[in-house]
């Protein structure tokens, strides 16, 4: 393939999952920050998760929330569980990979708490059992994936599902929904200009 071709084809398919994604995901967004606000007010924290470019997103928007994202405000109560690899390779090590983010959950969540795991397919085991502690333990358990969803669809609520197979336009679109989250929650609590 020619290397323009590719670039635009790269483009056309990126704007028509934007549309896509914007076309069945409001609803989902809305209850999102819904349930974030709820949660920040009663003093309650973001927790966001996921496995590689997901651990990276769940790093970048959880430093947007706690440093700033447009405005310069309060703290917003965010963490990512990725970030500590002594936690990271004790759990690994001595419960296995699949408990790398319910050991924490259960470790530091509390009901008014909101976990988001971030999973472009929906089926990995860390996210789902993140999940399901988060759940049993009375949080907020909500997800960002892509697809068909995978094992979210029951598990996680509200759960945007970005509607494309292709991990790169999920990816794109869970860091789109994530600043999207970040900028709504300024304003929902408060603290835009």
């Amino acid at each position: 393939m020619h290397v323009s071709s590719f670039f635009d084809d790269q483009f056309e398919e990126h704007a028509a999952v934007v549309a896509a994604t914007r076309a069945e995901l409001r609803g989902a967004f809305d209850a999102l920050v819904d349930v974030c606000v709820s949660s920040l007010k009663n003093g309650g924290k973001l927790m966001l998760f996921g496995n590689g470019g997901s651990a990276a997103d769940a790093q970048h928007l959880a430093t947007e929330l706690t440093v700033r994202y447009i405005n310069n405000r309060p703290a917003i109560a965010a963490i990512a569980l990725t970030t500590d690899t002594s936690a990271l390779t004790a759990i690994g090590n001595d419960l296995g990979f699949e408990h790398l983010f319910a050991r924490q959950i259960e470790a530091i969540g509390k009901p008014e708490d909101v976990a988001i795991g971030i999973s472009t397919s929906g089926r990995s085991p860390n996210v789902i059992r993140g999940l399901t502690i988060a759940k049993e333990m009375g949080m907020t358990a909500a997800a960002l994936t892509g697809g068909e969803g995978g094992e979210l669809p029951g598990l996680a609520d509200p759960l945007l599902i970005v509607p494309s197979a292709t991990t790169a336009r999920i990816q794109e679109m869970h860091i789109m929904l994530g600043q999207m989250l970040c900028g709504a929650l300024e304003t929902s609590l408060g603290y835009a200009d």
